[in-house]
């Protein structure tokens, strides 16, 4: 989508703030009838500017008191060796977050763990099991001082 207007921005940021807001009341916040609200909602959907929706779950309600940040070095970076490591890493239940990266390391992921304990099974059975990893670091959050879910609109 090339340009959001005004009101496709008021969407975006009411969606943001309550991904369950009802139609009715999403096309009252943003002066629009029901019909028209919801055909635009629906070509920002089509269009990928929202890419879904989704409940926040605390990982700590799921006594996951961990966070992990782990740097993962590969061996190469030829096409095949990421597309591996990618498909790979995409199986482990406890990565959060993985990003390919320039710099030093290849991927930086974020992993949550119960306990240190359960981080060593994890670096043990998952991390270092990835195919291609020649080194692995991990740095441990002491807080939590933000999380944006979204980005400015």
């Amino acid at each position: 989508m090339a340009h959001l207007d005004a009101i496709d921005a008021a969407i975006l940021k009411a969606v943001q703030q309550n991904g369950r807001i009802s139609n009715a009341v999403l096309a009252e916040r943003v002066g629009l009838s029901p019909s028209a609200c919801s055909r635009r909602l629906d070509i920002l959907e089509k269009s990928g500017v929202i890419n879904g929706y989704h409940a926040r779950v605390s990982p700590k309600a799921l006594d996951y008191k961990m966070i992990a940040i782990v740097h993962i070095s590969l061996s190469g970076q030829f096409a095949k060796t990421l597309a591996e490591f990618e498909a790979a890493v995409k199986l482990c239940p406890n990565v959060l977050v993985c990003y390919l990266m320039s710099g030093e390391y290849d991927y930086i992921l974020r992993v949550a763990a119960k306990d240190l304990e359960d981080y060593e099974r994890i670096h043990r059975d998952w991390l270092s099991a990835l195919p291609h990893v020649v080194k692995i670091n991990s740095s441990f959050a002491l807080r939590e001082i933000i999380d944006r879910p979204n980005v400015g609109v």
